[in-house]
């Protein structure tokens, strides 16, 4: 089993960017050219690497190898806009690992491109890239070519090495369990299992029970084993439920117009475990939105509309748009939700202004809405 913090750090040791891994400072998947960018890395990176993991590091600095680190990112469907966009694609997987210097609320995002024997390439063109658009790894660049790409093991030795010097030990998960559970959460409850003797989960959070059912808030979970976090969230609340072999999450977010008082299932995500060392994660999406009517609606829409453009001439808001600005990324993904199809546009392009609000848990909850709808649209059409 690999320890992923541990993986990261040899990565980052190993020269610079190469061949069979990038790194970088963050993604940008809201906009086509920073789904480009990443979908050009993904094919080349495996185009070059048939036999061996490639990895993509995020949350670094490129010219220092300085640990930044980003949000936390759980978009379990990321696998889908690469099957969207790539003939032949390779299986992918996101992490977010924990690192000690980091703030509780960052990461670092680990992207593992699984070998793939077939040629991918771009099946239909996004941003600056046409289609049938094939790329490979030339140094630490991802360049486009034309020629056959030869079947190479250049990087199977060195690859395999690394991932042998990342593997876990007894000493490691005890560390990681007791720095959850005496350092990172002292001030929460906190708890742990471990399952098929082998793998640890452990988990913090505020607890509260509802109708004998037990919910906790500002949630951090981790599968301690390989140093990989499978949840966090400053906002959403959670139900946990577990068994000798089965470990559930489901996540319930807060939504409804003003007071925000409903709390609606979102996604449940099972991580099973096996006693060959083995596990796998399952999602089920479970979000059914809230619906108003539409006349009302419309008056909503236009409000939230009005007061982006305050935002952007800089006029001074009253108390009250102040508590409604708070709110709008949410208001307007409810609007959206509700047959208003431009609103989501018109809330990714508010981000710049919404980034500069004094009050920083705007954009928190910008960010947040944003989480949400990318498991939307991929739910919707697996684009």
């Amino acid at each position: 089993m690999i320890n992923k913090r541990l993986l990261i750090k040899n990565l980052l040791a190993h020269n610079d960017e190469s061949s069979f891994y990038d790194k970088k400072r963050q993604l940008n998947l809201h906009t086509k050219e920073g789904k480009a960018k990443f979908l050009k890395h993904i094919c080349a990176l495996s185009n070059s690497n048939p036999t061996n993991n490639s990895y993509i590091v995020v949350g670094v600095e490129d010219q220092d190898n300085e640990i930044t680190g980003n949000d936390f990112f759980d978009d379990s469907r990321i696998q889908n806009l690469v099957n969207a966009f790539l003939e032949n694609p390779p299986k992918i997987q996101y992490e977010n690992v924990p690192f000690p210097n980091l703030p509780k609320d960052k990461v670092v995002g680990l992207v593992t491109i699984k070998p793939n024997s077939k040629i991918s390439s771009f099946k239909k063109g996004i941003y600056t890239i046409p289609a049938r658009t094939v790329f490979v790894r030339r140094g630490s660049n991802s360049i486009p070519t034309e020629d056959k790409i030869p079947f190479s093991k250049m990087n199977t030795e060195t690859v395999i090495g690394i991932e042998n010097n990342s593997r876990n030990s007894i000493s490691y998960t005890l560390e990681g369990v007791l720095d959850f559970m005496n350092n990172r959460h002292k001030d929460m409850a906190t708890k742990y299992h471990v399952f098929k003797e082998l793998f640890v989960v452990c988990w913090a959070g505020n607890k509260k029970k509802v109708r004998d059912k037990t919910f906790y808030s500002r949630v951090d979970i981790e599968l301690i084993n390989e140093q990989v976090k499978l949840f966090y969230s400053a906002f959403d609340e959670v139900s946990i439920e577990y068994d000798d072999k089965t470990f559930s999450i489901t996540e319930y977010v807060p939504l409804g117009l003003n007071d925000k008082t409903s709390y609606y299932p979102l996604e449940k995500q099972t991580l099973t475990f096996f006693d060959n060392g083995y596990y796998k994660i399952e999602n089920e999406f479970l979000f059914e939105p809230p619906q108003y009517n539409r006349k009302m609606m419309f008056h909503i829409y236009n409000s939230n509309l009005s007061l982006l453009q305050k935002l952007q001439k800089g006029t001074a808001l009253s108390e009250n748009e102040k508590r409604d600005l708070l709110n709008l990324p949410s208001t307007l993904m409810i609007c959206y939700l509700n047959g208003f199809e431009e609103a989501k546009q018109k809330l990714i392009d508010a981000k710049p202004l919404l980034k500069t609000v004094e009050n920083q848990m705007v954009y928190v909850n910008f960010k947040e809405t944003m989480r949400i709808l990318r498991k939307v649209k991929y739910d919707k059409n697996n684009d």
